[in-house]
Formats: structure tokens, sequence, C-alpha cells
């Protein structure tokens, strides 16, 4: 196992580590000889800040998107008979059986103009024109994507409640909202706290939903980083840039496994 993770693990984020203290030359390559932070000092851009406050924006309004969906079916999933909770559960997790990348193109069959989606949207009056290569669909793809990690860690945690005490709860003339507000959602938090960072993290850094999805109009950070590999020929910025990211995702790590993985 230690050996795995020194291949696979720890050796190429050393690699993408020392990249990013690399330096670019004029002619886009990157020389590992001059080691320097200015990589780093061009983080503070207008277009690369503009980039992350994107990037966290759409990451942020899925993780709460997916919370409001996923809250209500995880609450009725573990109210339910042994037999329909599994039943649901495996419905729940049959995405997982199919690539992601295919579900992505999916959705985008969808959501082109002549699509089945864009089409019934149309129908009903909720707007019109082409949802394809949006923020719209580039939301609408990660919260389909990402929903199951944040209805499975709450499900955990509700199907560990104790109804005892929301019983008791409503033996002292307690309201059914004020159960919910007093009891229900202060057991569940664990759930909340490990599914929002389940989600909050992948949608940050996301890549291929927005590539796919949004058209890289409107990059979102990994097809920023992705450009600056690939276009612009700027392996520093693109390692300094794939670094912050990683430490996002470690802090959210750090903090789902303080907060939220002990308890589920």
């Amino acid at each position: 196992a230690m050996v795995y993770l020194l291949i696979f693990f720890v050796i190429p984020l050393g690699i993408v580590i020392t990249y990013s203290f690399a330096t670019r030359t004029r002619s886009g390559r990157t020389e590992l000889g001059n080691w320097n932070v200015e990589a780093y000092r061009r983080l503070g851009e207008d277009a690369v800040r503009a980039v992350a406050f994107r990037s966290l924006w759409i990451a942020l309004l899925t993780t709460l998107i997916c919370l409001a969906l996923a809250y209500p079916l995880a609450y009725f999933i573990s109210t339910r008979s042994p037999a329909v909770r599994n039943m649901m559960l495996v419905a729940v997790m049959i995405p997982f059986w199919s690539n992601f990348l295919i579900r992505t193109y999916a959705w985008r069959v969808l959501l082109d103009s002549d699509g089945l989606f864009t089409q019934l949207v149309s129908a009903v009056g909720l707007g019109g024109g082409r949802i394809l290569f949006t923020s719209k669909a580039v939301i609408l793809g990660l919260v389909y994507g990402y929903l199951p990690f944040m209805v499975l860690p709450l499900y955990a945690s509700i199907e560990r409640i104790d109804w005892s005490l929301v019983e008791g709860a409503r033996d002292l003339y307690a309201s059914g909202w004020m159960a919910f507000r007093r009891v229900v959602w202060p057991l569940s938090r664990p759930g909340v706290v490990a599914g929002s960072i389940l989600v909050f993290v992948p949608s940050f850094g996301a890549f291929v939903t927005p590539a796919i999805l949004g058209g890289n109009k409107k990059g979102l950070m990994g097809s920023y980083i992705v450009d600056q590999f690939m276009d612009a020929r700027n392996g520093p910025l693109g390692a300094s840039l794939s670094v912050v990211v990683l430490g996002v995702m470690l802090v959210g790590t750090l903090v789902y496994f303080r907060q939220g993985g002990r308890t589920l």
C-alpha cells in the first residue's frame, strides 16, 4: 500500500509542486533550474481571480441546490420500511454504474436546442432558447453528477436518529417545524457537513462538466488549469493553480473527517 501511494500519489504531487516553482521561458518551455515564486504572484491577477470567484460561486450554488434536493429525499428514504429503503438506495446509486463522461454527454444531447429537456422547459413556459453552453447547463450537470454524494451521507446521518427524541419533543407541545429545527436538524448536521464537502470540493475543480456543457466559454478552475498547460503553455502557473485547488480539497477533507466522517 505504501509503494502504491508513493508511485501514484506522492511522486505526482511532488512533480506538480516542483513545477509550480519553475520558470516559463519565452518559447513556452518549463525551466526547472531557476526557482522562483512568480507563478504564485500571478494568482492575484484579475483573470485568475475572476475564474476563482466564478468557480467558488458555482460550487457553492451547486452545493446548496444539492442540499435542498437531497435532504427531503434522504429523510423520506430513512423513514421507509427496510425493503423500500433498500430499493430507493439502489436507485440513488444506479448512476454510478455508468461512466460519468457518458452521462455528461447524454445531458449535452438533452440540453441542445432541439433536445428533450429544452423542449420540455419551453412547453411548460419556464423559458425558451438554448440551455446548452450556459452557466445553467453547467450547474445542472454538476447537480446531477454530485447529488448522490449529498444523499448518501444525509441518509446515513438521518437513519441513525433516535426518533423517540422527536416524539418527546412533540409530547412537550413542540410543533413539527420546531421538532425538526431543534432535534432532527442538529442530529443530521454531520451528514450535512459531510455531503456539502463531498459536493463542493469536486465542483470547485470540475473540468469535464464545464467543458462539455459549458463549452469553456466561462471556464472554471479545472478548465483554466488545463488551458494553462495545453494552450498557454504556462506550466508553472497551471501547477501553482493545481496546488491551490489541492489545498482547498485538503482543507475540505480535513473538515470532513473532523466534523462529519467520525460520526457517520
